[in-house]
């Protein structure tokens, strides 16, 4: 198995943008944001005398990040046997066919205490009525391999501030941001969480067919920066900033963490500069600092829109 990834026919969705034009700020800004803290079975897998709960938070799964929760029973004894080599897979099947993978990670991590294996999710999109995303699992059990797949549903993100953006950068490599925190920011200093991938290709030829030959996949970039300028770019807000934010930058659990201090509510634009490891610029532009009463603030080519 190459990288660890295989599924065939694969596209890396590009999006323009997945932050949706606003148009009634107030009542977008009341609309209450439900936050979700307890893990729920999203859907259930069968395979051979196993049965495999992937449980996302809520119990459902939106498009952008979710993080994701597997446990394996076997039912001819009602337990968890030796688990190992476990693998998660999602892709999307369009009516030409072709199949449509996302960021997400592919070996979960297992917890002992508390036995189940974690990981996450990216969905680029939510499905229409007609359409259906698919999760693919496979592990191992005494040296026996098992395989398990069943469709979901993912839907509209209802979160404003949970927004993601796709791009080419300057390197001609696609790539794909997505905020992962915070979920319901408050007035003052937020620790910001993003995860930034990228689209990568290789010979389908030269790989098994475990579960489809792979043309493309995600993976997440590693030592890159994220520069940040948070700023109310509203004409009544005069494209204002705030002071005591951070750049995000790549730690231990593969996530970009900085901070960002939002002074008050409403309209918010994240301003970004992605540079490489080598300080490169691969997409992003600084953005006028000046106080522009009445006038809308400029956007960086690279931002995600906040409204709390």
């Amino acid at each position: 198995m190459k990288n660890g990834i295989l599924i065939s026919g694969v596209v890396c969705l590009l999006l323009l943008s997945c932050t949706k034009a606003k148009t009634d700020y107030e009542a977008e800004r009341n609309a209450e944001v439900p936050v979700y803290y307890d893990f729920k079975e999203a859907a259930l897998l069968h395979t051979d005398n196993y049965v495999v709960h992937i449980e996302a938070l809520n119990g459902k799964f939106y498009k952008g990040y979710n993080p994701i929760r597997v446990r394996i029973a076997d039912t001819s004894n009602d337990q968890t046997g030796q688990i190992s080599s476990i693998a998660f897979f999602p892709f999307k099947e369009n009516s030409d066919g072709s199949r449509i993978s996302c960021p997400h990670q592919y070996h979960l991590q297992y917890h002992s205490d508390s036995n189940y294996f974690s990981g996450y999710v990216v969905f680029v999109d939510e499905d229409r009525p007609n359409e259906s995303s698919q999760l693919y699992v496979s592990f191992t059990t005494d040296n026996k391999s098992h395989y398990a797949s069943g469709k979901v549903k993912v839907l509209e993100q209802p979160n404003k501030n949970l927004g993601m953006t796709a791009f080419v950068g300057n390197d001609d490599i696609k790539y794909l941001i997505a905020l992962v925190s915070p979920y319901k920011p408050k007035v003052g200093e937020n620790d910001l969480v993003a995860g930034i991938y990228q689209c990568k290709t290789i010979d389908s030829s030269s790989v098994d067919s475990f579960p489809f030959p792979v043309q493309y996949y995600y993976t997440e970039v590693t030592g890159y920066k994220l520069l940040l300028d948070p700023r109310m770019p509203e004409p009544s807000m005069g494209n204002h900033s705030s002071p005591n934010n951070e750049d995000l930058i790549q730690l231990d659990d593969g996530l970009y963490h900085g901070v960002v201090n939002y002074t008050m509510t409403g309209n918010w634009t994240l301003n970004f500069i992605l540079l490489n490891p080598s300080g490169n610029v691969v997409k992003g532009m600084e953005v006028s600092k000046d106080f522009t009463p009445g006038v809308e603030g400029a956007k960086s080519e690279l931002h995600i829109d906040i409204l709390f």
